[in-house]
């Protein structure tokens, strides 16, 4: 639906340029064929009229895109603090190589934040049992997926949406190993498979990655929602254990 309305809008916008360039391209024929030079200055108006509309039409979306882009910051603030919340957590109390806790991400610069997140390659856990019990978390928050799923095929954000599908299916074959063998770890069998070891990699990887980027994005734009979402999180984490 997004995107037929904006086909139609920009199909809109293509005729009537095309009709204002042929607009004063008759006028400069006329021009051309009379000699009155008034007709020229006539013949300048659609096409300035074009260039304005163009220019309007960039603004209106760089304006949409930045409103859409804080609607997205702060739909994360709402989700990272209640249904992403237990994933980020057992998540970093499981990291052992890089140490990053939620302690020193609340007291690092953006910076420092920025540093660590660019050098993240391969992340080490503390034992299967404990990326099998992140793993769990995913499969809880299955609904928040696809949440972010709808939102993103709404608001034509590609890339979040194929990152949802790969999360989505990947949620889909833990719970389908799990129903199967009840008693056995993913994280093991994972360990077997090059391939869907990837897959577990990146799963982590990439939660790691964008909590950190979410955390400068508050960092550097609102600073109070940032202090808020980590002491959320602090608090939590004392629960739990």
């Amino acid at each position: 639906m997004k995107k037929s309305l904006l086909t139609e809008r920009y199909s809109t916008l293509l005729l009537v340029g095309a009709g204002l360039v042929s607009l004063s391209a008759v006028f400069l024929w006329i021009e051309h064929l009379t000699h009155v030079q008034f007709l020229a200055h006539v013949a300048a108006i659609p096409l300035e009229i074009l260039v304005g509309a163009i220019v309007v039409e960039r603004w209106l979306a760089s304006r949409e895109r930045e409103t859409r882009r804080r609607q997205f910051m702060y739909m994360k603030s709402y989700i990272f603090r209640s249904e992403l919340r237990n994933v980020f957590i057992s998540n970093f109390a499981g990291l052992v190589q890089p140490k990053i806790s939620l302690e020193w991400i609340r007291t690092a610069s953006a910076l420092e934040l920025r540093a660590v997140r660019d050098a993240i390659t391969e992340l080490r856990y503390q034992s299967p049992a404990v990326v099998d019990g992140i793993l769990a978390e995913y499969v809880r928050s299955r609904g928040v997926f696809l949440t972010f799923l709808d939102w993103a095929a709404t608001n034509d954000f590609e890339p979040i949406f194929h990152d949802m599908i790969f999360i989505l299916h990947f949620i889909q074959d833990i719970d389908t190993f799990k129903q199967r063998n009840p008693d056995r770890l993913f994280a093991e069998e994972a360990a077997r498979f090059p391939r869907l070891q990837a897959k577990v990699d990146k799963i982590l990887r990439d939660g790691v990655v964008k909590f950190l980027d979410y955390a400068i994005e508050l960092r550097e734009q609102e600073p109070m929602v940032f202090e808020e979402l980590l002491e959320d999180y602090a608090q939590s984490a004392h629960v739990r254990a």
